[in-house]
């Protein structure tokens, strides 16, 4: 089965996040050795923020261990689609949430999402299968 793995999961191990690192390591630990862990661009440029060089970006996403995959033009379109509910509900951002593209990602491709961030993907994506915590 494929997997995509939202950036705060990875973020969450990287820096030892002292809430959520346990919770997130155990999970992709589940799914390393039997599951295809996907990644998009969003994704890789959230969590290069916390490096300084490029090759550790690199060594942490080796083709061992993360498939990295374009996101999908039907899913820039859904994501445009979720910005716009997202305003009229008063959101106050003026472009897309990083959020929006990887959801619609996930949900185009029929992944699940391993995230901790629940709230912002059932409001916006209800039919999307979140593997988080309870």
């Amino acid at each position: 089965m494929a997997i995509m793995i939202d950036s705060n999961i990875i973020l969450d191990v990287v820096l030892k996040d002292p809430i959520w690192s346990e919770w997130s390591s155990e999970k992709l630990k589940e799914f390393v050795n039997n599951d295809t862990l996907i990644i998009n661009s969003i994704i890789y440029s959230e969590v290069s923020i916390g490096f300084e060089e490029i090759e550790q970006v690199e060594a942490l996403f080796t083709p061992a261990y993360f498939s990295r995959e374009p996101i999908p033009w039907e899913a820039c379109f859904l994501a445009g689609k979720c910005f716009l509910q997202y305003r009229k509900k008063g959101g106050v951002k003026t472009n897309p949430l990083p959020d929006f593209f990887i959801g619609s990602h996930a949900l185009v491709r029929g992944y699940p999402l391993l995230t901790r961030d629940k709230a912002r993907y059932k409001t916006y994506f209800p039919r999307l299968q979140l593997i988080s915590p309870e």
